[in-house]
């Protein structure tokens, strides 16, 4: 069987010399560089003889035609002809696209966002464009083919802008805190101020406010440990917040305010059971009223921080309401302490000794509701969640509660009846403070609007002010993160 390429076959034979074209002699002379063909001569010639035109672009295109012309480039004259052609094509297609964008928006071709004039209202000013022609500008005086410009309108290019979070998820995350927190706000604020009434009934002698204020003291101080502890899930965790002192964490220094705090309270309530257990001829009864006083003033010293520093931890995180009110709500919750209790106190001792725990109730519930309407006035748009939905609500009960417990508290002095609807008001007005403001934060981090639109606002404020205003904002800004006074609200 022969192969293609076998001896029988009409193919080529590799053993045989090739038939084709012999090549050049090997002493032929090369060729002269420069020299295209011999009826031409060098390229620099050919150059020289061609016409030349103003532009480079127009300046290749005739040398390439001269060359053409010559008979030297048939096919790159082609060439040059279907750019040519191609260049004119886009330029009638991109017109159309131009033509029905602004027919797509709903405008007129006077409008067109890329038309600065016709061209008969261009304005020749001499020279090339580079493609041979001469170039236009419109009626603004900006450069550009056929008298436009290349502007953009913002309604066009802008869409409509919505409060939308990326994938569904809020911008801010919402504390992972449940109900647990406010009551240990509120418990906290009652255990605050019932210290306060029983240092002052031990230093006036008024030994029932005293000792009602302190049992009061021990078993709110009592609930919000529990409170706090179940939201920690172990006891294990407030142990280890113990292990160092921070001056620039709201819940470091806390930590520490309620361990001392815990401290006295529990050795003034200590004392006053012992008054009752322990007999009067006990060796080192002598020291009994000594330790008690120093309890008492302990106590009484860190109930002010205790009360406050609750609104401070809440302030100091990214949630935008709290964060925004930082300047009035330490003064609305420790009001709102006070007058829980001054209410507390009233309800429960002799309206004979509770002439100066009235007179706290009424000026905690004024000094709560009018740090509340302040800070109302001053959140603006952060101030919504305040009034809106379920925590709108609660706000507006513990107003309500606030203002008949102070109303009723003077008349507590003449009848039991009236302090205890006294100080069950005033203590439901301060829990639902706690529980409104707490609800109210969390309804600001699920809304993107209120963490977006600040966040501009105080973009706008910095764009407008002077260098030197913005370089002492900004000084003012570092000086109180570094020293840690106040939270910034930037």
């Amino acid at each position: 069987m022969s192969t293609p390429f076998g001896p029988d076959s009409p193919g080529p034979r590799f053993d045989e010399p090739s038939a084709s074209t012999p090549t050049a002699p090997r002493d032929t002379a090369p060729p002269t560089p420069g020299v295209i063909a011999p009826e031409l001569g060098t390229v620099e010639a050919a150059v020289r003889a061609t016409p030349r035109t103003k532009s480079a672009t127009g300046r290749g295109f005739a040398e390439r035609g001269g060359l053409a012309a010559a008979g030297t480039g048939p096919r790159l004259s082609g060439l040059v002809g279907g750019l040519r052609e191609s260049t004119a094509s886009l330029r009638e297609r991109a017109g159309r696209v131009r033509t029905a964008v602004v027919e797509r928006v709903g405008g007129r071709h006077d409008e067109d966002p890329l038309a600065a004039g016709t061209p008969s209202e261009a304005v020749t000013l001499g020279g090339d464009d580079g493609r041979g022609g001469e170039r236009r500008v419109g009626r603004d005086g900006q450069g550009g083919r056929d008298g436009r410009r290349k502007r953009q309108r913002d309604d066009i290019m802008v869409p409509p802008m919505e409060f939308t979070s990326y994938y569904g998820h809020n911008i801010v995350k919402p504390a992972p805190w449940k109900a647990e927190i406010p009551a240990y706000l509120y418990l906290g604020g009652l255990a605050a101020g019932s210290a306060l009434v029983a240092a002052g009934g031990e230093m006036t002698g008024r030994h029932e406010l005293q000792r009602n204020s302190r049992l009061i003291a021990l078993a709110a101080l009592g609930g919000s440990t529990v409170a706090l502890v179940s939201d920690l899930g172990k006891p294990s965790r407030f142990l280890n917040m113990m292990r160092t002192v921070k001056l620039t964490s709201p819940m470091s220094v806390g930590s520490w305010i309620l361990a001392g705090f815990g401290a006295f309270t529990g050795v003034a309530a200590t004392s006053e059971v012992m008054r009752y257990v322990v007999p009067a001829d006990v060796p080192g009864q002598w020291f009994w009223p000594i330790g008690d006083r120093l309890a008492s003033l302990g106590a009484g010293a860190l109930s002010a921080p205790l009360a406050a520093y609750t609104a401070v931890l809440l302030a100091d995180t990214a949630t935008p309401t709290w964060h925004a009110s930082y300047r009035q709500l330490p003064f609305v919750f420790v009001g709102s302490a006070l007058a829980a209790a001054g209410g507390a106190a009233i309800a429960v001792t002799d309206p004979a000794e509770c002439a100066p725990a009235r007179r706290m109730a009424v000026g905690g519930a004024l000094l709560d509701l009018g740090a509340f309407q302040i800070m109302e006035g001053r959140l603006g748009l952060l101030g919504e969640p305040l009034h809106a939905g379920r925590p709108g609500t609660v706000l507006k009960a513990a107003k309500a509660l606030t203002v008949m417990g102070a109303v009723l508290a003077p008349f507590s002095a003449r009848s039991r009846v009236a302090g205890a609807l006294a100080g069950a008001a005033l203590n439901a007005g301060s829990a639902c403070t706690r529980f409104g403001v707490f609800e109210a934060g969390m309804e600001s981090a699920r809304d993107p609007k209120y963490t977006v639109v600040p966040q501009r606002e105080r973009l706008e404020r910095r764009l407008a002010q002077t260098p030197e205003e913005r370089a002492a904002d900004s000084a003012q800004t570092r000086v109180a993160h570094h020293t840690g006074l106040i939270v910034s609200p930037h």
